[in-house]
């Protein structure tokens, strides 16, 4: 008798669609799911279209090679995947496995679609290294096609257990990495190596754990409890995005807001604190707000809202943490979303209540400097609709940094009991008069010789006088601010999106 061929082909496919019970085990075992009801919450059902499923089918325990590939559509719209199955060799990297994702990404870069990396990967198959590392269609082409559809089409990343060594890099190159925590971690070496390596003795979770990169390095952007929080959150994070940065962002339904913006909720005072969340509620459509790296650098938020129905990216300082001043891991934070709304179409609005950057040495050696000079230049290059709004106040560099006038925001509106200055009264007074001040020996003149400076400051810098010199455009009451940014953006939809004729720019970093 002759070979069954269907019988071959059927049992080579049946292998790539259901884990080895030695997998399934190891998966219950970490509440983690089967690379395949990954994907079925990803992609509507039925629309999922795989390529190279037999890849590797006529060698032993590598189904897939590891890696599921293919496309389909995510609420509607075409996307693609590349999904490691971490049930086969812990989801190593094999020669044919860099050829599938190569080929996504090739597809990504010819058709303009977006892509999902379902990242569950121990890296590569030292014994495969000659065939899948140093060639031209080896390892680096995959992070050479991420970096050509960079700013091109989105890039979401659920990572859902180790991305390790040269591996680490796809995430890197994604517009958001959103961290199982528990399971996910990222590292080019394992706490291992690092022993052997450089001698320091160190766990999992603090060499490259989930939480550790949300809140320290900033290589991770939002948490989830588990795979499909993580993908329900990628879906979220997609749904404010277009496919490619040729179409503009969907739009849905309008809805009011959560709350109304009461005179009182951002207190005239100061010294006062209060949570700059509270003011996006108020002007953004009810539960539409998606924060992005809610545990980094949290002096600063980030995230995507709806205004009306309209997509917007938000950048707010935080006056509840560390007083809204911004640091060098804020300024890193703010400019790259800055120039993903910007790579995608998504119109800007700034919430300033900033006193500015930090000062001192710690910082200056942080090299605070060059890392404000990143998120200006951001701000600067940023060419879709703006409005920056001055809350309470925007004191020194924080108002370039927050798109003060200067940067040409198709509006820069106040509230009434907002300020701009170069720095605060108290700062100003002790800077100019500080010598004068401490001439005057008896502490009730003194204090009425500061109070009486602090009223010629605040009358310099009053708002009114400053919308009466047209440095800002309007004076907007609380309860009207969600009004004026849905009229602003719309009339600015048609704006030139020009910005300056050069291959690029040399941004500081």
């Amino acid at each position: 008798m002759g070979r069954d061929h269907y019988a071959e082909v059927g049992a080579a496919r049946k292998a790539t669609e259901v884990p080895s019970e030695a997998g399934a085990a190891k998966l219950a075992a970490q509440g983690k799911l089967y690379v395949r009801e990954r994907i079925d919450l990803l992609f509507d059902a039925g629309t999922f279209v795989e390529d190279g499923q037999l890849a590797n089918a006529l060698a032993t325990g590598l189904p897939a090679d590891g890696v599921v590939t293919g496309r389909g559509l995510v609420e509607g719209r075409p996307a693609l995947v590349v999904a490691n199955d971490p049930t086969v060799k812990a989801g190593s990297w094999g020669a044919r496995t860099v050829e599938k994702i190569v080929r996504v990404t090739e597809t990504a870069l010819r058709d303009e679609l977006p892509v999902f990396w379902f990242i569950d990967s121990a890296g590569a198959r030292i014994t495969d290294q000659v065939e899948l590392f140093p060639g031209r269609r080896g390892a680096g082409r995959i992070f050479h096609n991420q970096v050509a559809l960079s700013g091109k089409v989105p890039q979401i990343c659920c990572l859902f257990g180790p991305s390790a060594a040269g591996g680490a890099y796809i995430p890197s190159f994604c517009d958001i990495v959103i961290m199982v925590e528990g399971n996910a971690s990222m590292y080019l070496g394992s706490p291992r190596m690092a022993e052997m390596v450089v001698g320091e003795k160190v766990t999992l979770e603090e060499m490259g754990g989930a939480r550790m990169h949300a809140t320290v390095s900033g290589c991770g952007d939002n948490l989830a409890a588990d795979d499909a929080e993580a993908i329900d959150q990628a879906k979220a994070f997609f749904s404010y995005l277009p496919g490619s940065w040729r179409a503009a962002p969907p739009a849905y339904a309008a809805g009011p807001p959560s709350r109304e913006f009461e005179r009182d909720l951002v207190p005239a005072e100061e010294s006062v604190g209060y949570d700059i969340h509270d003011v996006i509620d108020a002007l953004v459509d009810d539960g539409s707000f998606f924060e992005v790296k809610p545990l980094f650098a949290a002096e600063l938020v980030t995230g995507f809202g709806l205004l009306e129905g309209q997509p917007v990216g938000v950048v707010a300082n935080q006056p509840a943490v560390k007083g809204g001043v911004l640091f060098t891991d804020s300024a890193d934070k703010a400019a790259r979303f800055i120039w993903l709304c910007d790579a995608f179409n998504v119109p800007l609005v700034y919430l300033a209540d900033v006193p500015g950057f930090m000062i001192g040495s710690v910082v200056e050696r942080e090299g605070i400097i060059r890392h404000g000079a990143k998120m200006i230049t951001a701000v600067a290059e940023a060419t879709v609709p703006t409005v920056s709004v001055i809350v309470r106040k925007a004191y020194g560099a924080g108002l370039y940094a927050m798109c003060g006038p200067g940067f040409g925001p198709d509006a820069c509106l106040a509230l009434p009991t907002a300020k701009i200055a170069v720095m605060g009264p108290e700062a100003a007074i002790n800077a100019v008069y500080f010598n004068k001040i401490a001439a005057i020996d008896d502490e009730d003149e003194r204090a009425a010789y500061v109070a009486g400076l602090r009223l010629e400051y605040e009358a310099d810098i009053d708002i009114l006088r400053l919308a009466s010199d047209l440095v800002i455009d309007a004076i907007v009451e609380p309860e009207e601010l969600r009004g004026q940014l849905v009229a602003r953006l719309a009339a600015a939809a048609g704006k030139d999106r020009r910005f300056s004729d050069r291959r690029h720019g040399v941004p500081p970093v």
